[in-house]
């Protein structure tokens, strides 16, 4: 089974009629029922954020292509031939390491700072999921890959992977679609992910699920959707400036950082505060 070099922008790509044919019919669906579901400005917005992402990610993942990925290929396990069964088992792999990334993403502060824009929309419809920061190359996204080069998948087949992926989770960005409980149980469905992305205290850093909801079941991050989920951040920033939607988290925390002297709020959570700090008024595990 043999690959040409793609990158999970030529996936998406691929996928892109779909995609706007998808977008186009909700938003249909939704003109006819609660227009309010979609903004004109917040999906110009989102589409704006894609392109950029789509910009970043042209340039830099070719760049861990050719050179980090390759690099820990050839003096990894070379373990891996390249079969369907062993496609099939890096797509596994590699749903398992988006639980982890993810899961940082929240967690971490230095993370936060790229994934807080997908998160920063008070609305939840198939456009949310081009929401996306062209600053994931510089937090470390692809970090997270580097052990399936290793272990002796193609770099070409990781992205590829990586692409399948996020073309699989667009499908779970819709207010559409009651609970499942049976299908939840191992996959990500929209009211699965619909708990990810509210700002209800209770809904916060759950459901990291890519594809697969086995990891947030095994690591305890599972809950179900009761409550309606009221989507955004805890500390919301109101504005459909792209460049503000991508930058405003890097600002805010090399800022706190300087103020207080204090180099903790790279790594700490996105609500960590220092001691010197003033107390900020936030849900515990905000955003």
């Amino acid at each position: 089974m043999n690959t040409e070099s793609l990158d999970p922008g030529l996936v998406l790509l691929a996928f892109a009629p779909v995609f706007l044919l998808t977008i186009g019919a909700e938003a249909w669906y939704w003109a006819r029922r609660d227009p309010t579901v979609y903004s004109l400005r917040d999906t110009v917005s989102n589409a704006a954020l894609a392109l950029m992402h789509q910009a970043s990610d042209a340039f830099f993942l070719w760049l861990m292509i050719r050179t980090v990925y390759t690099w820990c290929y050839q003096h990894g396990l070379r373990a891996m031939p390249e079969t369907v069964w062993s496609f099939a088992l890096l797509l596994l792999l590699q749903d398992f390491l988006y639980y982890w990334f993810h899961r940082a993403s929240h967690r971490l502060r230095w993370l936060w700072a790229s994934h807080v824009t997908h998160h920063s929309s008070e609305g939840m419809n198939f456009s949310t999921a081009f929401r996306q920061s062209l600053t994931y190359p510089l937090s470390g996204m692809w970090l997270f890959w580097i052990p399936l080069a290793w272990l002796g998948f193609t770099p070409d087949w990781v992205i590829l992977a990586v692409g399948v992926n996020l073309a699989f989770q667009f499908f779970v960005h819709t207010r559409l679609g009651q609970r499942w409980p049976l299908i939840e149980s191992l996959l990500n469905t929209p009211s699965v992910h619909r708990v990810h992305h509210a700002k209800n205290p209770q809904y916060i850093d759950r459901n990291y699920a890519g594809v697969l909801t086995i990891w947030d079941r095994l690591f305890g991050s599972f809950v179900s959707e009761h409550e309606a989920p009221v989507f955004g951040i805890t500390r919301q920033v109101r504005t459909h400036n792209p460049l503000t939607l991508t930058f405003h988290e890097w600002r805010d925390m090399f800022a706190d950082a300087w103020r207080d002297r204090d180099l903790r709020y790279l790594w700490k959570p996105p609500e960590w505060r220092s001691p010197r700090a003033p107390a900020l008024e936030v849900e515990p595990g905000a955003q």
